[in-house]
């Protein structure tokens, strides 16, 4: 993907001074940019988002970010659940962790929640023994009470919150 943003950002460039002919694809690519949206030939090879241009770049750059801390410093004390393409796959490996640690055939797992109201993920300095700790869930349409430690009502002109 951002191979493909790269080049076509390139080719716009080039179009736009008229080094290169302005193809019909790329007068939409421009029109988006113009629009504040997502050029359509990056949205369909990168990550589902409603979200205009500058947002959809900012989240790009912060999973980019994300992904990288991974590999150059291994296996994070929490992970950014919004940041995964495919968020399931993480969720299937998390079982198969857990079953190969504790020797249980994964078709015999179910998830269960903890929810850490009382920290944030930044200060969450060691991994769990078993399973993960996730970051970047919302809810839509109630909020977590903080003082009762459960759903409850969304607050006046609040249909998204942040989950704990």
């Amino acid at each position: 993907m951002l191979g493909i943003m790269h080049e076509s950002l390139k080719n716009i460039q080039k179009a736009i001074v008229g080094e290169v002919v302005m193809s019909e694809e790329l007068e939409l690519m421009g029109d988006s940019l113009f629009n504040n949206q997502v050029p359509h030939m990056w949205s369909e090879f990168g990550f589902l988002s409603l979200k205009p241009l500058g947002s959809w770049v900012q989240d790009l750059n912060d999973r980019i970010d994300f992904l990288k801390g991974w590999i150059n410093n291994g296996t994070p004390y929490v992970f950014w659940v919004s940041g995964f393409f495919f968020p399931q796959a993480f969720f299937t490996g998390t079982l198969q962790n857990y079953a190969r640690k504790h020797v249980i055939a994964v078709d015999q797992l179910t998830f269960n929640f903890d929810y850490l109201d009382h920290i944030t993920y930044k200060d969450v300095k060691e991994k769990p023994a078993d399973g993960c700790i996730l970051y970047g869930m919302y809810l839509e349409g109630c909020r977590w009470d903080l003082e009762k430690h459960m759903l409850g009502e969304s607050l006046p002109k609040m249909l998204y919150t942040d989950m704990p």
